[in-house]
């Protein structure tokens, strides 16, 4: 049966202690059996899917993408948060969506197609603004967290209380015809790689954007979700890809701490949360 809910963030989630690793049904071993046969995931890496709580900031064109392979992945808990309502120009990237959808609210909509993707996850559809006064609150019940919001006011305040809690953060964001994906573990921190971040630059409405690069990012991010709650190969925290497709060049960018950062810098805990 289908697990459904609306977030409780006083509710505690349940913690599986090593041993007390989720069991597959025979149903999932024949599911994922494409991870379980996949050297450095196995059985241990689809385990650790399975228990982990993944927070989806952002259900719109990086999100949606995202939501769709981590929800096929079987990732145990899947929190999507969004506040806006889906419109006919999203359909233009955001696959999850249909017709049908248009005027109704991201998160439950999402929600409803990913119970249709895998019956054996828990969605929480959360349809709530997120800001840097309730961010700490929101993501306090999540492992790992996506960020795949379009503006930088909530890309600044996830960061931040990604780093204050020392959450992992997977930052996923495009432009016309570029994308840069990268995970993030407290120091470097996203503000470290954008000191001075354009506001411009997260805004799609105004720039356009193509369909199928929102696509590649979220299938990016997801990937480097699975890859990290599985601990597979490298660890490659502080390392951001950057993809143009229109001159169809890839760049790795290693992102240096900055000890000036006001999150993750010395001067943090002196100074107490960044504004």
């Amino acid at each position: 049966m289908r697990r459904l809910s609306s977030i409780n963030l006083a509710e505690p989630l349940h913690d599986y202690g090593a041993d007390m690793a989720p069991s597959f049904s025979d149903q999932e071993v024949e599911r994922y059996a494409r991870h379980l046969m996949l050297r450095d995931v196995g059985g241990v890496g689809q385990q650790a899917l399975k228990k982990a709580r993944v927070l989806i900031v952002g259900v719109g064109g990086v999100g949606a993408p995202a939501a769709l392979y981590l929800a096929a992945a079987g990732v145990g808990r899947l929190g999507l948060l969004d506040f806006d309502q889906v419109s006919l120009s999203n359909l233009q990237r955001q696959v999850l969506f249909t017709e049908d959808d248009i005027g109704h609210d991201k998160a439950p909509a999402a929600a409803e197609r990913l119970g249709r993707l895998n019956s054996n996850i828990e969605l929480m559809p959360i349809h709530r603004r997120i800001d840097e006064n309730n961010a700490a609150d929101i993501l306090g019940a999540w492992d790992m967290v996506i960020d795949g919001s379009d503006n930088l006011a909530t890309r600044l305040a996830v960061s931040d209380a990604c780093v204050t809690q020392d959450k992992s953060l997977v930052s996923a964001a495009v432009g016309p015809w570029v994308l840069q994906v990268g995970l993030f573990r407290s120091r470097p921190c996203w503000r470290c790689l954008n000191p001075e971040p354009d506001p411009e630059a997260f805004a799609c409405a105004s720039q356009g954007v193509l369909g199928a690069l929102t696509g590649v990012a979220g299938a990016l991010a997801a990937a480097a979700a699975v890859k990290a709650l599985t601990e597979a190969g490298e660890d490659r925290a502080g390392c951001l890809l950057m993809l143009d497709l229109l001159s169809w060049r890839t760049v790795p960018v290693t992102v240096s701490a900055r000890p000036d950062c006001p999150a993750c810098g010395p001067s943090r805990k002196a100074k107490g949360n960044p504004s």
